[in-house]
């Protein structure tokens, strides 16, 4: 195990960042000295996970400076680099996009801010967020934590390396596909996909027949990840859907709980990911929740229909790219992986209509199923994390997205519907990679969610790195 992390005895200290910001709040430290400990802790440990792809420390010193509002009030973290942040530009993981600064915020960035948040730069994701591991073919790939010879996941997987690595306590990330869940998995963290609408929408998914992409953080600490929707939601409530609130612990209600145990690929669990399922299930039934194993609520098309609508994304940006990412893009540097995806909607471009409406359908069946039951249980992965190059963006494309989907087959389905999804890491291999669980809801049910993770916690408090 190739071990990374950066956890010691300074500002920062082990704390989350509820933590840090009681700690800046109560005059025992100030935000400037906790920046300077976050960088530190960059500096020592960047070189090995290769997670901040735009260094904006200097902006984020002037900013330490002066006063911060909100419930993470000087705390630092980062922002995802596909995500319009004023000063940064907005590369996407892709030399094909302009080097251009970003002029103005855009709505979740406003968000994000408006918390306390102190950003220090940008996080590393792939091109364009199409894939589920943080790996590039012209630089180094973001690398895992946990072992550096393993993915951190993606395409938030900048933003779980330098969580889990110690260097921040929490990181914007966004979900098109499992784009928090997936690497907060891979690098043993809290990740919550909210509902959709619950916070801003990403400004190249929200005009798209289907809005897959939610923004929130990953973090490791369920508190947090509490704390940040709850000041979200008291700067900018959401539209027809139920307040979440301020959700500070587990709650009464014994659950009605939906085990979902088989990937839709039809393939089987790896052992470790089949254990620390079972291991789950049993700690759920001790804590009195009633687990009934269920059906997969839709059928093996809903993949195809996922695919199909999953590469118009990668033609919209590989054929249209100088209208849907911007003046200056060069279609000459889009990566392989991109670029055989859009090869794929080309070939089946015909299929657009069908796509959408199957995956119209998959949402009633899925919905059905959670208003039938409270939580929808199942893995966050089909397998472990895989090792740096399985999945590599360089790789011949149909062998590669065989395995994206292999791997990737229970996530996706809260992105089409909308439903709150979080990944928790409740499960290790022998090795002592981290597994994800991952449990969803209704619409609006983040409450629910936040309330039984808060009980697991408790009941199994999360390995951290540092004690690995």
């Amino acid at each position: 195990m190739k071990h990374v992390h950066a956890f010691t005895d300074d500002a920062l200290g082990d704390l989350d960042a509820l933590g840090v910001a009681q700690r800046i709040a109560s005059g025992e430290v100030n935000a400037a000295e906790v920046l300077d400990a976050a960088l530190a802790r960059l500096d020592s440990v960047e070189p090995a996970i290769n997670a901040l792809v735009v260094d904006d420390r200097e902006r984020a010193r002037s900013r330490a400076a002066g006063t911060f509002d909100g419930v993470f009030a000087g705390v630092p973290s980062a922002i995802k680099n596909n995500t319009a942040f004023a000063g940064i530009a907005t590369r996407n993981g892709s030399a094909a996009t302009p080097d251009v600064k970003a002029t103005e915020n855009e709505e979740f960035s406003d968000q994000f801010v408006g918390t306390g948040l102190n950003v220090i730069g940008a996080s590393t994701t792939p091109a364009y967020g199409l894939t589920a591991t943080t790996e590039f073919v012209d630089r180094e790939p973001t690398r895992n934590p946990w072992d550096t010879d393993f993915s951190s996941g993606a395409s938030s997987g900048g933003a779980a390396a330098l969580v889990a690595a110690g260097v921040l306590p929490l990181a914007h990330g966004n979900d098109g596909g499992g784009s928090i869940r997936i690497p907060a998995a891979a690098c043993g963290l809290v990740g919550l996909k909210p509902t959709r609408g619950r916070t801003a929408p990403s400004k190249m998914a929200k005009d798209l027949p289907i809005d897959l992409v939610s923004n929130g953080v990953i973090t490791r600490s369920v508190r947090d990840s509490a704390a940040f929707l709850a000041d979200v939601e008291r700067l900018s409530p959401a539209k027809n859907l139920p307040p979440v609130g301020h959700v500070e612990g587990p709650g009464d209600k014994r659950l009605r709980i939906a085990l979902v145990n088989v990937p839709i690929t039809g393939h089987l669990l790896d052992p470790a990911t089949d254990s620390a399922l079972n291991e789950t299930v049993e700690l759920l039934e001790s804590l009195g929740h009633s687990v009934t194993t269920v059906p997969l609520p839709v059928d093996r098309s809903f993949v195809d229909d996922f695919a199909d609508y999953w590469a118009l994304m990668a033609f919209g940006i590989d054929r249209l790219g100088k209208f849907t990412v911007g003046k200056g893009f060069d279609n000459s540097l889009i990566d392989p992986f991109t670029r055989g995806l859009s090869n794929r909607f080309l070939r089946r471009f015909y299929r657009l209509p069908f796509a959408i409406r199957g995956l119209n359908r998959g949402t009633k069946a899925f919905i059905g199923l959670t208003r039938d039951f409270d939580v929808v249980l199942s893995p966050t992965l089909a397998h472990v994390t895989p090792e740096i190059g399985v999945l590599s963006p360089s790789g011949d494309f149909d062998e590669v997205f065989d395995k994206l989907t292999r791997y990737v087959s229970f996530t996706p389905a809260n992105n089409v519907s909308g439903t709150p999804a979080v990944s928790l890491p409740l499960g290790q291999t022998p090795d002592g990679l981290p597994i994800g669980i991952h449990f969803s809801a209704d619409m609006g049910a983040e409450r629910t969610l936040l309330e039984l993770s808060y009980e697991l916690e408790a009941a199994r408090p999360f390995a951290r790195i540092q004690d690995a």
